[in-house]
C-alpha cells in the first residue's frame, strides 16, 4: 500500500517568516492573480428573502445570468454566523500539535479533518490554504468526536450551523424550483438525500501573494453551496470572461449554484453540496 507523507501546513510555512514562496505553490504565469474588477452592490445580485413578491423574478434572473448571488434576511441567526467565524479562528490560532491531532487522512481524498491538500494530485500546484472539513449530513456521517473540542462550544456551533444551513439550502431549492415554474419539491426530489460538508478555510499571510492562489478556480459538486466570508473577502466569480470580486457583506450569505443545479437550470431556462466558511488573507502581514 502506498503511504502519502503528511503535507506541510501552509500556516506553518507562513509563520516561519519566509521571504519566498516554495515552488510547489507557485502558479504558472497564466494562472497567477491579476487585478480584478471590484463589483458594486448593484452587480452581483443581492436578494432580500423577506420581499416575497420580488424574489421569484430575482432568483430566476440571478440563476440564469449569474449562478451566484447573495441573500439577506435568510433566517440564519447573525450571532451564529459570528460564532462559527470565532470558533474557526480559534482553531487555526491554536497550538500546531493540538491541531495535528485532527489531521485528515493523507491517503484518502477529501477525508474529514485538518488538512491542506483537498483533492490535490501530486503533480498539481498547491493552494495557499489550510482547512478543516466536517462531514455533517446525513446524520450517520456526523461524528463530533472527530472535531476539535476547543473552544468548548466548537462542536455545538458546527452542529447548529449545519442544521441552519440545511434549512436555508432546502428553502432556496424550493424557491428556485418555483422561479422556473416547476413544483416546489422538484429540485429537492431530484437531489435526493442531503449530503453536506462544512469546510472552514484559512488563508495565511503570504510573502508573495502575486504568485499564489488561495483556492484554485473550480465548480462545486452537488446542488448548492452556501458560503460566508469574513471582512477580508477574496472570493471571485467568473462572469462573461472576467473574474469579479465578491464583496463581503456581514449580514449576507453567498449562494453558488453547483454542478447538479446548473444542469437543471439550463435545461429549464434556455445531494445538497458543500457549505463553506472562508477565513482569508493572502496579503503579507494580514490577519484572518
Amino acid at each position: 500500500m502506498e503511504v502519502t507523507r503528511e503535507p506541510q501546513r501552509v500556516q506553518i510555512l507562513s509563520e516561519t517568516g519566509l521571504s519566498n514562496v516554495p515552488s510547489p505553490y507557485i502558479q504558472p504565469f497564466e494562472n497567477r492573480p491579476r487585478p480584478r474588477l471590484e463589483t458594486s452592490d448593484s452587480d452581483i445580485p443581492i436578494i432580500d428573502l423577506e420581499h416575497s413578491t420580488q424574489v421569484r423574478h430575482q432568483l430566476q434572473q440571478a440563476c440564469k445570468e449569474w449562478g451566484i448571488f447573495q441573500v439577506k434576511n435568510h433566517g440564519v441567526p447573525m450571532q451564529l454566523l459570528k460564532e462559527i467565524k470565532t470558533v474557526g479562528r480559534s482553531f487555526f490560532n491554536s497550538n500546531i500539535q493540538e491541531k495535528l491531532k485532527y489531521s485528515c487522512n493523507p491517503n484518502s481524498a477529501a477525508s474529514e479533518g485538518y488538512g491542506s491538500r483537498m483533492l490535490a494530485k501530486e503533480d498539481t500546484v498547491l493552494d495557499w490554504r489550510d482547512y478543516f472539513d466536517h462531514h455533517t449530513l446525513p446524520d450517520h456521517r456526523r461524528n463530533p468526536s472527530r472535531w476539535p473540542d476547543f473552544p468548548p462550544n466548537y462542536r455545538e456551533v458546527i452542529v447548529e450551523y449545519s442544521e441552519q444551513m440545511k434549512v436555508l439550502a432546502q428553502r432556496l431549492l424550493r424557491m428556485i424550483s418555483e422561479s422556473l415554474s416547476l413544483p416546489p419539491s422538484y429540485m429537492e426530489e431530484a437531489v435526493g438525500e442531503v449530503y453536506q460538508n462544512i469546510t472552514i478555510s484559512y488563508y495565511p499571510p503570504c510573502p508573495q501573494p502575486d504568485l499564489v492562489i488561495g483556492l484554485q478556480s473550480h465548480s462545486d459538486m452537488g446542488a448548492i453551496t452556501l458560503l460566508i466570508q469574513d471582512e477580508v473577502g477574496g472570493l471571485e466569480a467568473l462572469k462573461d470572461g472576467e473574474w469579479l470580486l465578491v464583496q463581503p457583506l456581514s449580514d449576507a450569505i453567498v449562494v453558488l449554484l453547483a454542478d447538479q443545479t446548473e444542469v437543471y437550470s439550463w435545461q429549464k431556462t434556455s445531494g445538497i453540496g458543500i457549505t463553506i466558511l472562508h477565513l482569508a488573507r493572502l496579503d503579507p502581514g494580514g490577519e484572518a
